[in-house]
C-alpha cells in the first residue's frame, strides 16, 4: 500500500479541480477587490505575469517557453485587501489606495507562497515543496474541454497589459495543504501506529502561536492577521491570568475575513481585538459596534479631513480602547453624514451585494449571510486527542489549524497541516 501510494502524482490531486481565476500584474489593488466581488466561489485569486506578445497562435506553443515566460507570482484574498486598507494612509486616500499596483498586496522580504509544479510531479516531490513553504502549488490542467472560467479570466485580464488568452491558451489550477491531507487520509493505514498516536507524543503541538490580548488594539495586530494569513493559522485572542497563563477567548481568523468585504478594514482600525472579533463573527456585528466603528472614524479623520492635519500637528488620535468622551458619543457633523456614500463611491462597483452603507455592510458570506446566533467557538483539541482526530476535525471545518487547550482553556499551542504532513513525510521516508 505504501508503494501504491508513493506511486501518486501531483496530477492525481487535480482531478475536478477547476481552473484558476487570474490577475495580471499590472492591476490594481482595486481589481482585485472588484474580482473578489465578481467571483461567486473565488477567495483568492492568483497574480500572474503573463508574456504572450511574441507567441503566433497559428504555431504550436513550445511548453517549455510557455511556462517560462508565463508564471504565477503570488495570490491575494480578501484578508490582504483589508489589511492593506486599515493603514492611516488608505484610511486618508483611499482611492491611491484602491490604484496602487496589487503587487503592494504581497509581504515584502516573504517568498512567494506559490509554486510551479508539473502535473507527473511524484506526490512526495509536492510535499516536499509544501514543507519548504508553499501553500499552493500551480499545476497546468491537461484536459482543456472542462468547464472553464475564461469568459471571468479575460474580463480580469483586461484590466491588464496581457493577452485575453488564458495564459497562451494553456489553463492551470492549484493544490494546497488541505487537499494532500484529505488525499493522505484515505491512505491513513500507511502510517499506522501514527494515526492514534498523541499529537503530545508526536511532538507536533507549536507553543509559539500569534496571540493578541483581549482589549488591545486590533490594529495592533495587523502585522500578526497579515503573517496568519501567510502560514494559513489565525490570531489567538487571549486573557491573560497571571497564574495559569493566556486563556483562549477567540481568534481573528483569516478564513473568516476572507468572506467579508473591504468595510471590515474600519473596524480593524478602530476596534479592540475583542471587539473586532465579535464585529466580523457570524451574523453580523452588534449595533452598539457598528456605531463605534463610525463615531472613531469619526473622531479619527475629523470633519473635512480635519484629524489628518490635527495629526501632523502632533496632537493625539485617541487609541482604539481609550473610552469615547460625552462629546466623541453625541458629535453628528457632516463628514459623519456622508462618508459611507463616500466610501462605497470609491470602492469598484460601488457597495458589495448583500450589504447596506459602509458601516452596516460587514461580515458576510459569498452565499449569503449567516443566520445570527451565538458566537462560533475557535475550533481546539486537547493534547492528549489523536492524530487522526485532529486531522478529521480541521478537515471537516476547512481550516489548516486547531488550537490546544487544557482543561481549563487555557492555551497550550496549536497543531497545523504543515506539523501533521511533516510528520506523515517522515514516515514515508523511513519505509525506504
Amino acid at each position: 500500500m505504501a508503494v501504491s501510494l508513493k506511486s501518486h502524482e501531483v496530477s492525481d490531486l487535480c482531478l475536478g479541480k477547476p481552473p484558476l481565476y487570474w490577475l495580471p500584474v499590472a492591476a490594481t489593488v482595486g481589481d482585485a477587490l472588484k474580482a473578489l466581488k465578481q467571483s461567486p466561489h473565488e477567495t483568492e485569486l492568483g497574480v500572474w505575469n503573463c508574456n504572450h506578445n511574441w507567441l503566433d497562435h497559428k504555431k504550436p506553443t513550445n511548453e517549455g517557453q510557455q511556462v517560462e515566460d508565463c508564471s504565477c507570482l503570488g495570490k491575494v484574498c480578501m484578508v490582504d485587501i483589508i489589511c492593506f486598507l486599515s493603514r492611516d494612509d488608505s484610511l486618508y486616500d483611499p482611492a491611491s489606495a484602491l490604484s496602487a499596483p496589487v503587487s503592494r498586496l504581497f509581504l515584502p522580504r516573504i517568498p512567494s507562497r506559490v509554486r510551479h509544479v508539473d502535473p507527473s510531479s511524484s506526490l512526495l516531490q509536492a510535499l516536499d515543496l509544501i514543507l519548504e513553504g508553499a501553500q499552493n502549488l500551480i499545476v497546468p490542467i491537461k484536459n482543456h474541454k472542462r468547464p472553464s472560467f475564461k469568459k471571468i479570466g479575460q474580463k480580469i485580464a483586461s484590466a491588464g497589459t496581457v493577452s485575453s488568452t488564458s495564459h497562451g491558451g494553456k489553463e492551470f489550477c492549484w493544490i494546497n495543504q488541505e487537499d494532500v491531507v484529505r488525499f493522505l487520509l484515505g491512505f491513513i493505514g500507511v502510517f499506522s501506529p501514527l494515526p492514534s498516536m498523541t499529537i503530545e507524543d508526536l511532538g507536533i503541538v507549536n507553543r509559539e502561536v500569534l496571540m493578541v490580548e483581549y482589549d488591545k488594539p486590533a490594529s495592533s495586530a495587523l502585522q500578526m492577521i497579515q503573517l496568519a494569513s501567510h502560514t494559513q493559522t489565525a490570531v489567538a485572542v487571549v486573557e491573560h491570568d497571571l497564574l495559569q497563563g493566556p486563556k483562549l477567548i477567540g481568534e481573528i481568523s483569516p478564513s473568516t475575513l476572507m468572506y467579508c468585504d473591504e468595510t471590515v478594514a474600519l473596524a480593524l482600525a478602530t476596534l479592540s481585538a475583542g471587539d473586532f472579533m465579535a464585529y466580523v463573527d457570524c451574523g453580523g456585528p452588534p449595533e452598539s459596534l457598528v456605531d463605534l466603528v463610525r463615531r472613531r472614524i469619526n473622531q479619527k479623520m475629523g470633519p473635512m479631513g480635519e484629524g489628518e492635519q490635527d495629526r501632523k500637528a502632533g496632537n493625539p488620535i485617541p487609541a482604539s480602547d481609550q473610552p469615547l468622551t460625552e462629546r466623541d458619543s453625541l458629535s453628528t457633523d457632516s463628514w459623519e453624514e456622508s462618508s459611507d456614500e463616500e466610501f462605497a463611491a470609491q470602492s469598484p462597483s460601488g457597495p458589495l451585494r448583500n450589504s447596506n452603507k459602509w458601516y452596516r455592510s460587514c461580515s458576510f458570506n459569498k452565499f449569503g449571510y449567516a443566520s445570527r446566533g451565538r458566537r462560533v467557538a475557535p475550533l481546539t483539541c486537547k493534547p492528549w486527542s489523536s492524530l487522526v482526530a485532529v486531522m478529521v476535525q480541521a478537515l471537516a471545518h476547512r481550516v489548516n489549524y486547531v488550537w490546544v487547550t487544557d482543561e481549563d482553556s487555557n492555551l497550550v499551542g496549536m497543531v497545523t497541516f504543515l506539523d501533521i504532513l511533516d510528520v506523515f513525510w517522515n514516515h514515508l521516508q523511513s519505509l525506504d
